[in-house]
């Protein structure tokens, strides 16, 4: 975003209302359990859009958040999206975006927790995880993880440079899920490194694809 007032415009979330259930206390970590304390609003000159301010208590804890969210300005009830952003925010990683296969976002969820752990050999492991999950999700064929990784450069679904790292994942993991007598532990920045190429494999996959689609919904609704 260039400006707070792009907030809603382009990606974000179905709908023209903020929905409590999204968001998690970054204190107490629970979710959707909030009640409104305060809400304030701003109007864009000479426009409809409006930037809301609401201030939540957490039911569970009593603590407080910010949130900042707004709707896309053009929206209808046929077609809208909203977004927001929250402050304090979450310092660790306990959602994945709601158009993700569940069975990849668990795995993701796991390898960040794992980093942040320092737990290097789980974080791995629940990387190939994810990467493989994502892969056959794609329509991978292929008797192991390597050939299914061949199959999505053969098809053009994924270029070579993410082909390449794909392979780097699956051998770093290698490493931890079948371990031998002596087995050097894999390094920490290999790790990191392997799990931030596995973000943008996600967001390639899903997180494009998802928000072209919103674009194109938004286009067509705009013209019609």
């Amino acid at each position: 975003m260039d400006s707070w007032w792009d907030l809603g415009e382009g990606a974000g979330f179905s709908g023209q209302q903020l929905e409590l259930h999204r968001i998690t206390c970054p204190f107490c970590m629970e979710r959707g359990n909030f009640a409104v304390a305060h809400a304030a609003a701003k109007r864009k000159a000479n426009s409809s859009k409006v930037l809301h301010f609401d201030t939540l208590r957490c039911e569970n804890c009593k603590g407080y958040v910010l949130v900042l969210w707004s709707a896309q300005e053009h929206g209808n009830s046929f077609h809208s999206l909203y977004n927001y952003r929250v402050l304090p925010w979450l310092l660790t990683f306990e959602q994945y975006p709601d158009h993700w296969p569940d069975d990849v976002g668990r795995y993701w969820l796991q390898a960040h927790r794992s980093l942040r752990d320092d737990n290097w050999d789980a974080a791995a492991v629940m990387a190939r995880s994810a990467l493989q999950n994502t892969l056959r999700l794609n329509g991978a064929s292929g008797p192991n993880l390597r050939a299914e990784i061949e199959d999505m450069g053969s098809k053009g679904i994924l270029p070579p440079i993410m082909i390449a790292w794909s392979h780097e994942l699956r051998l770093i993991a290698n490493e931890s899920a079948h371990p031998g007598p002596g087995t050097v532990p894999v390094a920490a920045q290999d790790v990191r490194d392997v799990v931030e190429y596995l973000d943008f494999l996600l967001q390639y996959l899903f997180n494009l694809p998802h928000d072209i689609e919103q674009y194109r919904n938004r286009r067509g609704s705009s013209s019609s």
